[in-house]
């Protein structure tokens, strides 16, 4: 009855030790995702804060020449 008790509380033991080191193992791949994802919004956006100042600092577009247009005598009919 002892020895049936004892193999029980092992295999407790054992489950707990297992179920912990999958859990840590799956959470770290998380983690890792997490990173890399974060890196990677964080080259967006600097890459976005470059473009929005290339944008900011462009000269504005010289006006365009008005054309002397002269009205020329215009005859109705003969």
């Amino acid at each position: 009855m002892i020895t049936i008790i004892g193999w029980v509380w092992l295999g407790i033991i054992v489950g707990m030790l297992v179920g912990m080191v999958t859990t840590s193992l799956l959470a770290n791949n998380k983690q890792t995702d997490l990173e890399a994802e974060n890196l990677h919004l964080r080259f967006v956006r600097d890459s976005l804060k470059e473009e929005i100042f290339r944008l900011e600092n462009q000269t504005k577009p010289k006006p365009r020449n008005k054309r002397n247009l002269r009205a020329k005598s215009i005859k109705i009919g003969k």
